[in-house]
This record gives C-alpha cells, structure tokens and sequence, in this order.
C-alpha cells in the first residue's frame, strides 16, 4: 500500500473540539456565514489519522479511519491505487451516469461532524446525509468545494502558528 507510506506521520499537537452551530436533521444545512476551505491536508497523530480542513489561517482537525485516509490522500494526490476504494468507486459511478458532486457542507452537532453532499445528476440537484469523512473524500475526487460556517471555523478551528499549534507547513 504505497498509497499508505506517503501519508506523513506527524507530531501535530490537536486540541479538543467545541461543538458549533449545526443542522444534522438530514436537511441541507445553510450556514449563514460560509467559508470556503481553501486547503485539505491528511496526517496522522497518536490518535489516528486526521483531515485538516483549513481556511482563513486556521485548521479544522477531522479523525477519519485509514481508509478515508488513503481515499483522500490519493485524491489529492491525483493517484489511483491498484484496486479501487468505495470513494473511488462511488467517483466512477456518478461520471458514468453524467453526475457530479457540487459541493459539501460540513457542520458539528454533539461532537459530531455531520456532512450533506450536493449531487447533481441531469436535471436533478439532491443533497444526501453523510459522514464528514465520506463527503470530504467525494468532495476532492470531484474538486467540489468544501464548506463551513464561520461559527464552526471559530469554534472548532485552530489558530494556525500561535504557540502550542500547529503552523501550516507542519500540517
């Protein structure tokens, strides 16, 4: 697993996450303020693997399982693994078909991220209750933007640089 080894093991100091303002109700959340994510880097930590979703010189720390990992590393990457992963498959699906995803929101309830992707297929544009980690992965493949309200950035973003955070370049 190649794909693995390229995933930088790193010493990235994460510090507890705040619940923000969220809609986990299945509905399509609209944050009143978004903040387009303008960068996705993947780590791992003592704790397992880590998304950091970052804007506006802060992170926003995501634990995912190793295989979102991968997924999302690859996708960023541009690299294709030797089999295909679901996230790769579900890619490969919705192209076939003359779908895409056009964007993802991701919000946090309870400790718990939330994500609802945008998919438009033909003349139909639905929005689909999700895993945070799953509509990353979906998001990158198709290079479709990521969104958070700015309560969430606030509350949950780490200020990147300041003392006992980490700086961009680490991530």
């Amino acid at each position: 697993m190649a794909m693995f080894s390229r995933l930088v093991l790193s010493g990235v100091l994460l510090v507890g996450l705040c619940p923000g303002n969220v809609h986990a109700d299945g509905g399509s959340p609209d944050p009143s303020d978004p903040v387009t994510i303008t960068e996705v880097k993947v780590r791992f930590s003592d704790h397992g693997p880590v998304v950091f979703l970052q804007a506006e010189g802060k992170a926003i720390p995501i634990f995912v399982d190793l295989t979102v990992a991968v997924s999302i590393q690859g996708a960023l990457n541009g690299e294709k693994l030797s089999r295909p992963l679901s996230h790769d498959l579900m890619h490969t699906i919705l192209e076939a078909f003359g779908g895409h995803v056009t964007q993802t929101i991701i919000t946090l309830k309870e400790g718990t991220y939330y994500g609802s992707l945008t998919v438009a297929l033909r003349d139909e544009v639905k929005v689909f209750d999700s895993r945070s980690s799953d509509s990353i992965a979906l998001a990158i493949h198709f290079k479709a933007p990521i969104i958070v309200g700015r309560d969430l950035l606030n509350s949950a973003g780490r200020v990147l640089g300041q003392p006992g955070q980490p700086k961009a370049e680490d991530l």
